[in-house]
């Protein structure tokens, strides 16, 4: 059996202050090197979650945004971890980037995925949020990279909810693709389990999605429940709700259940029938 180097999934709960989501990121990171895991998932927004608009892009400009991501990339050459972290970018003076990086266990960027799909919803006796407000969507899916857990393809929140990213990565012989949210309560009580398997499933690949999980701010809550689920669909891992320290869960990623599956139950999809994504 073909076991990828261990994996460990962060969860916490960001808040405006970046100072102490850093505190958080690191405490993670040390557990995780502890536990001998060579990659280390953090979830979306991981650097800060404002209150506004208007303080999310003032968070982005900041000095003290540069340092988040400094930080944690002098602590993944120190530990030797790779580290995958969901962080706002600056796009221009008045939009930002969702983004998803991978830091290599040289504290190098290797890999960068802006979010395709913006959250903007209007809940009913729920969160109004209209992502598209200040953040520019991404243009392109990123082809899936070798790392230590197998071939990893990149994806975030909001882009769980469209299967067309996953299909296009799994085309690309992706082992494993990574959904790091933070999604709201009553979205999440609702889809976020079924999605995620779902994804799984359809794609014969490795599901991880770190989560933010707790209270931001007064106005906004986050789901939690980080999750690794294996391509046949079964949770092999998952976190709770809380949020009063920072959480950690390790898994093993089976390479040789991936090709296991995917040879026993070939996907052999109709392109003459329907076009190819």
């Amino acid at each position: 059996m073909v076991l990828a180097d261990e994996q460990a999934v962060g969860q916490i709960c960001a808040t405006a202050c970046i100072k102490s989501n850093l505190i958080q990121c690191q405490t993670l990171v040390r557990q995780a090197a502890h536990a001998g895991a060579k990659v280390l998932f953090l979830p979306e927004a991981s650097d800060y979650i404002a209150t506004s608009a208007e303080e999310s892009l003032a968070l982005a400009q900041s000095s003290y945004c540069s340092h988040f991501l400094s930080a944690l990339m002098d602590d993944a050459k120190d530990k030797g971890l790779h580290i995958n972290v969901g962080v706002h970018e600056v796009a221009s003076d008045r939009r930002l980037k969702n983004s998803l990086l991978w830091i290599d266990d040289e504290g190098r960027i290797t890999q960068s995925y802006q979010k395709i799909h913006l959250f903007d919803v209007d809940i009913k006796d729920g969160p109004i949020l209209k992502e598209s407000k200040n953040v520019e969507p991404g243009q392109k899916i990123v082809p899936p990279f070798e790392t230590p857990v197998g071939r990893v393809g990149l994806a975030i929140c909001f882009d769980l909810r469209f299967p067309e990213i996953g299909l296009a990565l799994r085309r690309q012989d992706t082992e494993v693709i990574t959904y790091p949210s933070a999604f709201t309560v009553p979205t999440g009580k609702a889809h976020w389990e079924s999605l995620l398997r779902a994804r799984a499933i359809e794609t014969q690949s490795y599901v991880v999605a770190a989560a933010q999980g707790g209270p931001h701010n007064e106005k906004r809550r986050s789901y939690g429940h980080s999750m690794v689920i294996n391509p046949w669909g079964e949770i092999v891992g998952e976190l709770g709700d809380e949020y009063a320290e920072p959480q950690l869960l390790t898994a093993d990623i089976d390479l040789d259940l991936v090709s296991k599956i995917r040879k026993e139950m070939p996907l052999l999809r109709r392109t003459d029938v329907y076009p190819e994504i």
